[in-house]
């Protein structure tokens, strides 16, 4: 951003917005007289935990908040318009065509009954632009625009045939249609591996010079705001704590919140701890495992085979952390699948304290099911919202023998090892945050007295401090249980803090394995040095930045 952007007037302009909740909430305000502005051809990154309003700040700005929340006062000036006093006739006017919003989701927020192509088309028809023919001509240049392959043909897909960059690119197209003056983007990467939202980032920095649009890109990764920032706004309960350039919120941070966010980012080097390796007798050997996946084939079509799993061979020992790191679609979560017989293999060896699993039937391997247990990425899924979390984890010990009594004293206990409140036992998934439900599945994993268990993206959805706490708490069990991990994740700054040993995964193989300050430091494959460079903000230090603001401050 040059100085002619820093001095013009503000595209958008925010005074003393607020908010409020319904009454019982947790805090009377959703957001509360914050103020903030935004000018074109520059980006401003609102970054905070989740609840803390940022997304609340962007459906305002749109006009989208739902019926019980109305703001109580303030203004939101657009062009000198306060978007508040708008009837939403006209409000609907100005979406997409001088402001626009690209979703977290895009699965959720693209129509699954239209076509990539049709959805475009129909930004531009609603406001009445051009005829079909030139509508037509434009969905295609937007889809090359984006970056998207063979437009012609993509035009015709649906959304549940693309990839999760490739919905996000969509997204994107849409939001560019009419070439609005604002562009929001409510945390647009979250659910991307490294290099998509690598992608996705170059591409969003990309259309912001060349149109000269202004960019609200909310988000809770740090990462991402290093590398594309212009300013950074930090939000904390509704309340703006901190603004400033990036460079300055980054690097010296002057409130407590933004200082206490940046020092939970973790840092892309590898810890100095010690690291364990397997051991002589390891919990788990994996020897050549394959897994291959065949659709379609007949008269008049080429079977499609996918190798999603090609010999692959790792072993992990008692109280050892082995991550498996990649892109989309490398075989990550395939293997968890593997090991936990959730799918069949087609090859190899899976060796569990000696005794080779893979042959085994369902019959044959149920007494050794409560001995490898798995905590899945996305807590709320996984969890029954019709039971109380004390059933959630007495159901596997009762079902394999253990007492009612002695499973609620051992459900209560792992509550306090998780450090949840006791009267969590008799309350239900939807009642907790999202940190604390995935505390619930940690629980629930170690209620059977697992050996080993395999953490699927389990910290990938949590907002940064709330992730560090996850972290610290399963570093913490697996070292007082003794407990073997497979931790499965597209971030390479968590596998860097608390991997022993790193798998580098692409299309099925394994390119590369080592203790992680050999992967980050002096990684050997081509894939791993792409994968760390696509990094979001890999030149900066979070661990520098607090050092330096505390020997400022001393």
């Amino acid at each position: 951003m040059n100085d002619s952007t820093t001095n013009a007037a503000p595209l958008l302009s925010i005074r003393d917005l607020t908010i409020a909740l319904p009454r019982g909430g947790d805090r009377p305000h959703a957001v509360q007289n914050i103020s903030f502005d935004i000018r074109a051809g520059e980006i401003l990154c609102i970054v905070g935990e989740s609840g803390s309003g940022k997304s609340m700040s962007a459906n305002a700005i749109m006009g989208l908040l739902p019926d019980y929340l109305r703001p109580q006062g303030g203004e939101i000036l657009f062009d000198g318009r306060d978007l508040l006093k708008l009837d939403e006739d006209t409000l609907r006017g100005m979406r997409g065509r001088e402001m626009a919003m690209i979703f977290q989701e895009p699965l959720s927020a693209l129509n699954p009954l239209l076509t990539v192509g049709d959805q475009i088309d129909e930004v531009m028809r609603v406001h009445n632009v051009g005829n079909a023919e030139s509508r037509e001509k434009r969905v295609l240049e937007l889809l090359e625009f984006v970056g998207l392959p063979d437009p012609a043909t993509l035009r015709h897909s649906w959304p549940f045939r693309l990839s999760g960059g490739q919905r996000q690119r969509v997204m994107i197209a849409m939001a560019l249609a009419l070439e609005p003056r604002l562009l929001i983007a409510d945390e647009p990467t979250t659910a991307l591996d490294v290099t998509t939202q690598a992608q996705i980032l170059a591409l969003i920095a990309r259309i912001q010079k060349q149109k000269g649009m202004g960019v609200m890109f909310v988000t809770h990764d740090f990462g991402v705001v290093a590398e594309i920032a212009d300013r950074v706004a930090v939000m904390e309960k509704g309340i703006l704590v901190e603004e400033g350039p990036a460079d300055q919120v980054l690097n010296h941070p002057r409130h407590p919140y933004t200082r206490r966010l940046i020092a939970a980012v973790p840092s892309q080097h590898a810890s100095g701890e010690e690291r364990r390796g397997a051991g002589p007798r390891p919990v788990l050997q994996v020897n050549k495992l394959n897994k291959i996946y065949a659709s379609g084939g007949g008269m008049f079509q080429k079977k499609r085979v996918v190798h999603a799993v090609n010999d692959v061979s790792f072993s992990v020992g008692r109280g050892q952390t082995v991550g498996i790191v990649g892109e989309s679609g490398s075989g990550k979560s395939t293997i968890g699948k593997c090991l936990l017989k959730l799918l069949d293999i087609d090859g190899g060896q899976m060796l569990f304290e000696g005794q080779d699993i893979a042959p085994l039937s369902e019959t044959q391997f149920r007494p050794q099911r409560s001995k490898i247990q798995m905590i899945f990425q996305d807590p709320f899924a996984s969890l029954n919202p019709r039971q109380t979390v004390g059933r959630i984890l007495c159901d596997g010990p009762l079902a394999n023998g253990v007492s009612r009594k002695h499973a609620e004293e051992r459900a209560r206990e792992l509550l306090k090892l998780v450090e949840l409140n006791p009267s969590a036992f008799d309350r239900y998934p939807v009642e907790f945050s999202g940190g604390q439900r995935q505390r619930i599945g940690i629980a629930r994993a170690l209620a059977m007295e697992p050996q080993l268990i395999v953490a699927d993206e389990s910290v990938s959805a949590l907002d940064v401090s709330v992730q560090a706490q996850v972290l610290k708490l399963l570093k913490d069990v697996q070292e007082r249980l003794q407990l073997a991990l497979i931790f499965i994740t597209h971030d390479l700054r968590v596998a860097a803090q608390i991997c022993d040993h790193l798998l580098v995964m692409h299309r099925g193989r394994v390119v590369e394995q080592g203790p992680p300050a050999q992967i980050f430091d002096n990684p050997q494959d081509p894939y791993t040095r792409q994968l760390i460079a696509a990094m979001p903000g890999r030149d900066w230090d979070p661990a520098a930045a607090i050092t330096a603001e505390a020997v400022a401050q001393a």
